[in-house]
């Protein structure tokens, strides 16, 4: 049976790392995020939280981040500027701690090669918005080595 301990730290650098990693994908390809997931990563933080010695002030500074967080998502989908999976993936992510390309991939001629990709086709489409998950999960593993879990994990 594996040790609890070494069942800690491969949670630590992998769900989240994973979770992001998957919602940028999912939202690049079909423009969702999905809420299964976004509950997920706020479960396992909450599971991490109990198992871990992270003090309970730092614990509560995660949770307020995340609220934040989400109160500012959920202003921004009512305007239209983001989608509610992004809403909720960005406090998923505050709580655990390429847009241009796709602006530039926008600007450029579309080829018949990628008109029969829907996925493609549906990004190239100013209509459809921008899939900001893809940012979201790109600036949460940029974060993550700084955080709690990460530097608890080496120190």
């Amino acid at each position: 049976m594996p040790d609890v301990e070494m069942l800690y730290f491969a949670a630590l650098l992998f769900v989240f790392p994973a979770a992001v990693i998957y919602a940028g994908a999912t939202d690049l390809i079909s423009m969702t995020i999905s809420n299964r997931l976004t509950v997920g990563l706020v479960f396992a933080f909450v599971v991490l939280a109990v198992w871990s010695p992270m003090p309970l002030e730092l614990v509560g500074n995660h949770v307020l981040a995340g609220l934040v967080s989400l109160a500012v998502g959920i202003g921004f989908f009512a305007r239209g500027w983001i989608g509610g999976g992004d809403a909720k993936l960005c406090a998923a992510t505050a709580l655990w701690i390429g847009t241009l390309a796709i602006l530039s991939f926008r600007s450029m001629p579309i080829s018949t090669t990628i008109l029969k990709m829907d996925w493609l086709a549906r990004l190239h489409y100013r209509e459809t918005g921008i899939p900001y998950g893809i940012s979201l999960s790109a600036a949460g593993l940029m974060v993550y080595t700084k955080s709690f879990w990460f530097q608890g994990a080496w120190g």
